[in-house]
Formats: structure tokens, C-alpha cells, sequence
């Protein structure tokens, strides 16, 4: 468990349920934040520890690995917030007085690397497990109540999704009756102008029907006058021409009964 503060300004509180490498009870790890050391209680809730990381040590161990300080910082918080599954932890007897080493492993190019922190014995036990205790309690009341805060949060966004998907839902209906209705009064419409135009074309069709007796009527007094006067021509020519012939006759005979 992991409770941050802002980096540079004030210091980082986390606190890590550690299972070490051959202990069957966990350990928890209460760690303090700073830019440039660290400080670390430990307690398995019968004894504990205490490991000061101070300036001059970091800075040393930051050499020792040609880190800077604030890579060594933040790369041991990274692996004490929380437990990396790909990591080795122990926490050893390291000689006399009830020493503890605390290590864990990590890679780094390729190559696995091993931190160690030797831890002492705290002088009072009980404050320290209260100090982690306590911690522990403070974080689990703030982590309970931005539980609760969040679930009145989810609960009143999953009131707003229901109101939203019930006017959606209304929307669409009310969609659906405007489409149909509009569709419907379309369709009015458009059989009212199809019954006009088939009136209209009936009426065309009526007239044009009315109107060709009219025509023919005309075409055949025209062609009755034209055979008319056609008849009336050939009868004028007709005695013209007989009356040629009588006049060729008469001065055959003429001229006959000079000759006799």
C-alpha cells in the first residue's frame, strides 16, 4: 500500500505487507519519502526496526552505482511501495544484537542487481508498531472513505446513464411517430397530385378526342371541294376542244368543195 505525497515539497508516506524469502509471516515496511534519504520502520507485530537512510549514506551508495541521488531514491521507493513479483526479498539476521538486513533484487541492463539496507532493533517496539499500526488505520479510513465517495459517485452517474438511456429511448420513439407521420401526410399528398395529373390526362385524352372529328370534317369538305373543281375544269376543257375540231372539220370541207 502506497499513499504519495508532492515530490520535491513535502515527504512520501508508503507502506509495504512484505513476504521475505523464507519466513512464513509477512513483515510491513513503513517508509518515509525525502529528495535525497529515506527512513524505514519495520515490524512483524511482535518486534521491529528501524534503518535511517541518511544523506551522506544515499549519496555514497547513489555513487557506488553512478546513479544520482533522486534515481537511488525513487528507484528504492519504487521496489519498497510495493511488492514486485520478479523481485528477490529477505530479510536476514545480519550478527549480533538482533541486526536485520533488508535486500531485494532488480535488473538493470540486463544484470541482476542486489540493494541491502542493514536494519537495528528498535529502542521502543511498541511506538513503532503503533506508528505502523497507526499509519495502517489512517490510510484504511481515508482509502474506506474515498470508497465511499466514489461508490455515491458511480451510483449517482449510474442514475444519470438511466435518465440518459430513458430519454434516449424516448427520442427515439418520439423520432419513429414524427418519421411516420411525416411519411404518412407525404403520402396524402402525393396520391392527391396522382389523382390530379390522371384527371388531367383524362381531360387531355377527352379533348384531343373531341377535337379530331373537327379535323376530319375539314379534311373531307376540302377534299370534296378539290374533286369539285377538278370536275368543273375537265368539263370546260371539253368543249373547248370539241369546238376545235369542228372548226378543222368545217375548213377540210371548205376547202374540199373548192377543190371539187
Amino acid at each position: 500500500m502506497e499513499v504519495e505525497g508532492e515530490v520535491g515539497k513535502v515527504p512520501r508516506h508508503s507502506c509495504l505487507k512484505l513476504h521475505p524469502q523464507g519466513q512464513t509471516d509477512p513483515i510491513f515496511v513503513k517508509a518515509t519519502w525525502h529528495d535525497s534519504h529515506f527512513d524505514l520502520l519495520i515490524t512483524d507485530g511482535l518486534r521491529s526496526w528501524v534503518c535511517r537512510g541518511t544523506e551522506e549514506e544515499v549519496r555514497e551508495r547513489a555513487a557506488q552505482w553512478d546513479q544520482p541521488v533522486s534515481d537511488y531514491i525513487r528507484l528504492s521507493e519504487r521496489y519498497l511501495g510495493f511488492q514486485h513479483p520478479d523481485s528477490l526479498y529477505r530479510f536476514a539476521d545480519a550478527g549480533d544484537n538482533g541486526h536485520r538486513r533488508l535486500s531485494w533484487t532488480f535488473e538493470k541492463g540486463g544484470i541482476k542487481l542486489e540493494w541491502r539496507w542493514k536494519c537495528q532493533p528498535s529502542p521502543d517496539c511498541k511506538k513503532t508498531t503503533a506508528e505502523v499500526l497507526d499509519f495502517l488505520m489512517d490510510a484504511n479510513i481515508k482509502l474506506s472513505e474515498e470508497v465511499v465517495s466514489k461508490t455515491k459517485s458511480f451510483e449517482s452517474l449510474k442514475g444519470e446513464a438511466g435518465k440518459c438511456l430513458a430519454q434516449s429511448e424516448r427520442f427515439c420513439r418520439e423520432k419513429v411517430e414524427f418519421e411516420d407521420a411525416i411519411y404518412a401526410k407525404f403520402l396524402g399528398v402525393l396520391n392527391s397530385k396522382k389523382a390530379k395529373l390522371r384527371e388531367l390526362r383524362d381531360k387531355m385524352a377527352k379533348q384531343e378526342v373531341a377535337e379530331n372529328p373537327k379535323e376530319e370534317d375539314d379534311k373531307s369538305t376540302e377534299d370534296t371541294d378539290t374533286e369539285e373543281l377538278d370536275e368543273e375544269t375537265s368539263v370546260e376543257e371539253a368543249p373547248e376542244h370539241n369546238a376545235g375540231s369542228s372548226k378543222e372539220v368545217s375548213w377540210g370541207e371548205v376547202g374540199g368543195k373548192k377543190r371539187t
